[in-house]
């Protein structure tokens, strides 16, 4: 079953193929089809979920797969939560990149990352988790969306901290491994993680319910 991913995100699209490995799907992001990206003007992970699905379905009659996760921080009351992605506001458009994505979003991530820490500052509260909300639908009308949530809690540390992973995983510290999530192996965050957690849920509902694997 060929299933448009309602992202853009590069790294997103491979850790999602590597997790839901073995099922017969095969995963396109909404890019590579023309789609452009859906507005997300909701305030909760399930509901942006729903309206990018429902987007990348309509737009490519194919089933839709839609990712919205984010990291909520106990002191600052879920933030970034849903506007994780864009947390600070744009920093400027490099000329010499300009067109190259993954460049832009590496800028982003400092960006958001800086700003994250720069609010956090006042607080000894460093706790926060990694939420991730997937949906799954067969056509955009769908009556029967399948959703699967996952939550990986840590702790933001003072300064980021490993080169892998993107987002905010060079700040988001897993104490049972003493590592930040930037610092663990491809194969480890994709056994431990949020999206993981939500992986293994939705693989589930998509043998029970699509009748996959």
């Amino acid at each position: 079953m060929r299933i448009v991913l309602a992202s853009n995100n590069a790294k997103k699209l491979a850790e999602l193929q590597a997790l839901l490995a073995g099922l017969p799907v095969e995963l396109v992001t909404q890019g590579s089809l023309g789609i452009p990206e859906a507005p997300e003007p909701h305030v909760t992970f399930l509901e942006n979920g729903l309206a990018k699905a429902r987007h990348a379905a309509a737009a490519s009659g194919l089933p839709a797969l839609a990712d919205d996760s984010g990291l909520c921080v106990d002191a600052l009351g879920g933030e970034p939560g849903v506007a994780s992605a864009h947390y600070a506001p744009a920093p400027a458009i490099d000329e010499d990149r300009d067109g190259d994505r993954e460049a832009q979003r590496r800028l982003q991530d400092a960006a958001n990352n800086a700003l994250l820490l720069q609010r956090l500052a006042p607080h000894a509260d460093r706790r926060a988790a990694f939420v991730c909300t997937l949906v799954a639908l067969r056509h955009a009308a769908d009556p029967e969306p399948l959703v699967a949530c996952g939550r990986w809690g840590g702790e933001v540390l003072p300064a980021p901290r490993g080169e892998g992973g993107f987002g905010y995983d060079p700040l988001m510290l897993i104490p049972a491994l003493s590592r930040s999530v930037a610092e663990l192996d491809a194969a480890t965050k994709n056994r431990l993680s949020h999206r993981a957690l939500a992986a293994a849920a939705l693989r589930e509902r998509l043998r029970e319910a699509w009748h996959l694997g």
